[in-house]
């Protein structure tokens, strides 16, 4: 399949300077009240330290939001993104005007809590499936306006991302199949804008309609709630002619069973719908 997105280290700092630019101006609008009680040119020092293990993801953002605060801000981190840190452990520190750091205290927090807990879930998923020929998926179940964030995150712990948006694959469900009259039809619609899309997917919803969809022509399919005989049985069905995803009702607990069918992908909206922020905080030393 192909990738419509970027997740070099020049994608993403563009794309957290875009992101922290709009939470600033959310979070400091015309200017900090309280951090304007510090005097303008007075620099401070600070630490953050993880409260507990996680995987670290965000520091792009987290520059981001310091440097447009102070440009000559200085950061120096100690755990890396993808690298695990652990409860008390120190991850970055941080030297530059002291109202800058005040005023990006919050927003730099709330971008390295959100991605981090985003990547950590996902690095729980991937190691249950290990060993199976399956990869954890995400899905378009983000934070409006967070979307690419998240799904780096989801990278940066081990996963798999599907497509970014509606304009870049084509994923057909069953109002698409109702809408167009049938399988057979809107693969057809389908494989005249193929060339534009990254991948063609159509979901179904038991045996005889993967058996429709293969038939068809189908080179991707989701199997939709199935039941674990069902899964079985349509992987044998398929004998490989088309990638298999499995999507709706995954859990923690069925998960590895679920991958020792034989599937090839494991779609997993709680991902990014359903995440725990990582507990960070900041510590200012005393200013300079």
């Amino acid at each position: 399949m192909k990738k419509s997105f970027d997740f070099s280290a020049a994608a993403v700092a563009t794309l957290a300077q875009a992101d922290a630019a709009r939470a600033l101006a959310e979070d400091v609008g015309a200017g900090d009240l309280t951090a304007g009680l510090i005097a303008s040119d007075r620099q401070a020092r600070a630490q953050v330290v993880a409260r507990e293990s996680a995987v670290l993801c965000g520091s792009a953002w987290v520059e981001a939001t310091m440097r447009q605060l102070d440009p000559g801000a200085q950061l120096i981190w100690h755990v890396k993104d993808g690298e695990r840190c652990e409860a008390n452990q120190l991850v970055f520190e941080v030297r530059g005007l002291a109202r800058a750091l005040l005023s990006a205290e919050r927003t730099a927090l709330n971008f390295l809590q959100l991605l981090s807990a985003v990547a950590t879930k996902t690095a729980i998923y991937v190691d249950i499936v290990k060993g199976t020929r399956a990869v954890i998926v995400d899905t378009r179940k983000t934070l409006p306006g967070l979307r690419l964030a998240q799904k780096y995150a989801v990278v940066t712990g081990g996963g798999t991302n599907h497509r970014v948006g509606l304009y870049d694959a084509v994923l057909i469900k069953e109002n698409h199949i109702a809408a167009a009259g049938g399988i057979r039809q809107v693969l057809a619609r389908a494989a005249e804008v193929a060339s534009q899309a990254d991948f063609v997917q159509i979901e179904v919803e038991n045996l005889g309609e993967l058996k429709e969809a293969l038939d068809a022509g189908a080179t991707m399919v989701l199997l939709d709630n199935m039941s674990l005989p069902d899964l079985k049985e349509a992987v044998r069905i398929n004998a490989g002619r088309a990638v298999l995803e499995i999507s709706g009702g995954v859990t923690l607990d069925g998960l590895r069973t679920l991958a020792e069918t034989g599937v090839d992908r494991i779609s997993i909206g709680t991902l990014t719908k359903d995440v725990r922020a990582v507990d960070f905080s900041m510590r200012f030393d005393a200013a300079e």
